[in-house]
């Protein structure tokens, strides 16, 4: 059913015409309980007066009828006949014996119900017996005074007025009052979900544009859940969305000075006539795609990261990424006449992606290799400790002011005095290829407490050493 306000007013009113059904039998079988009670009562005070009665009163009353029914048809004036009349007579008979067994007096109807022989229960009681294939009630006093034994049967009528009027009373209420219920469930139902419809509408009627969070007033407990759940993920979208144009706008700014570069030196090399100065300008165009193309990989890889695209990890050995990554920027720092050396550990492992690893050293050592002194010095160092893996690029470079190292992982940030051509991407890529490996991220000082020094703190690989 898909309405949760059908769903509810079903369960409640089957639950309370089961709970109804529940009590109307329980009151039901009660009501005869006690009825049985009181008609066996009532026909121990009647054999209480038979016993007190002389033989020719009980001759003369044996012959009479007893009419034993509460209230009979056309009764007392305002009597509902209908819950209250009983519709099948109630005679009662009796039979008195002396104190050697021999009938004194009885209902002459005894015999053609073949019940003036029937034996005499040896103490005074209470039974349910069967005459002329109909249920009677009979009880026997024993009077041992007079030693005279009294017997009373009465019809068994099942729909006395003290049965059917309780369960005609308990039944009628409740079923008249069944309607009016449903019909205030229906209502009480509607106005409890009033708060869901405010916030649908609310939600509906929102601009696309419009991610602050929304305020449907004081909402119930269980509706305020779902109002903050709904809140924070405006949240996260409007971060989402403000980081994605942030990201946009940075990018286009970046992109726009090496292409702004590559045209002017397009230009130069089609207005310069002079070979060697058109060749050197076609060797600053490819240097400017070369740095455009980086620049776009880098955005790419830094789109992915912000995704939260999960990647396939695995074992690896950093200190083999290392090497690949020694190699390919081996020109470079030849170029600088940098010594780059490889330490620690290298048995070590940790658990993640081997390309993004090799993103990360390849950034790290391009860093260390182009802001380094010519002719210094770069070392990568693999630690184990303990269940920490440390990767540690470091060199004894001119290092970073110590304002801007809280900001070097900001995106398209450069540090102040920066001479050497770069995007401010590097760190930035580094630091979430860190976060997406669920490792952390250290700057400092470098070799000799110069240049500086980005350490990364991944979690070993369990049982590797």
């Amino acid at each position: 059913m898909a309405s949760i306000r059908r769903r509810l007013m079903l369960l409640i009113l089957v639950s309370i015409a089961l709970i109804w059904g529940v009590a109307l039998v329980s009151s039901y079988r009660q009501a005869t309980r006690e009825v049985g009670e009181w008609e066996d009562a009532r026909l121990a005070e009647l054999a209480q007066v038979l016993a007190l009665l002389d033989q020719r009163n009980l001759v003369t009353l044996a012959n009479a009828r007893i009419d034993v029914r509460e209230e009979e048809k056309g009764g007392s004036p305002g009597a509902n006949d209908e819950d209250d009349d009983d519709s099948l007579p109630r005679d009662a008979l009796f039979q008195v014996r002396d104190a050697n067994g021999d009938v004194l007096a009885g209902s002459p109807q005894l015999r053609s119900l073949q019940a003036w022989d029937l034996p005499v229960p040896p103490a005074s009681s209470a039974q349910n017996i069967t005459l002329g294939g109909r249920a009677w009630h009979s009880f026997t006093l024993r009077d041992t005074a007079l030693g005279h034994t009294v017997r009373v049967f009465e019809p068994a009528n099942t729909r006395s007025d003290l049965v059917s009027g309780v369960a005609n009373r308990i039944a009628r209420p409740t079923l008249l009052a069944l309607p009016a219920l449903a019909l205030l469930v229906w209502f009480d139902i509607g106005w409890s979900l009033a708060p869901l419809r405010i916030l649908s509408s609310a939600i509906r009627a929102r601009d696309v544009n419009r991610l602050t969070p929304v305020d449907i007033g004081h909402a119930p407990t269980e509706v305020r859940p779902l109002v903050d759940a709904i809140n924070l993920v405006l949240s996260r979208l409007r971060l989402s969305l403000e980081r994605e144009r942030a990201f946009t706008a940075d990018a286009a700014h970046e992109l726009k000075s090496p292409l702004a570069a590559i045209k002017v030196q397009a230009q130069v090399a089609l207005a310069e006539p002079d070979a060697a100065l058109q060749r050197l300008a076609m060797e600053r165009v490819v240097q400017g795609v070369d740095r455009s193309a980086r620049l776009a990989e880098q955005l790419l890889l830094l789109a992915r990261l912000d995704a939260h695209e999960k990647m396939p990890t695995a074992p690896l050995k950093p200190a083999v990424i290392a090497r690949d990554a020694l190699l390919a920027n081996e020109r470079n720092a030849q170029q600088k006449n940098i010594r780059v050396a490889l330490t620690g550990d290298l048995r070590a492992e940790i658990n993640a992606e081997p390309v993004l690893i090799g993103i990360l050293l390849d950034n790290l050592l391009d860093n260390a290799i182009k802001y380094g002194h010519a002719g210094g010095s770069v070392e990568i160092a693999v630690q184990h400790a303990l269940d920490r893996v440390r990767l540690t690029v470091r060199d004894d470079g001119p290092g970073v002011a110590s304002g801007d190292l809280a900001h070097l992982t900001n995106r398209f940030f450069r540090a102040t005095g920066t001479q050497a051509t770069g995007s401010g991407l590097g760190l930035s890529i580094v630091a979430r290829i860190a976060e997406h490996f669920d490792a952390s991220l250290h700057l400092g000082a470098g070799i000799g407490e110069r240049g500086l020094a980005v350490e990364v703190s991944f979690p070993a690989q369990a049982g590797a050493r």
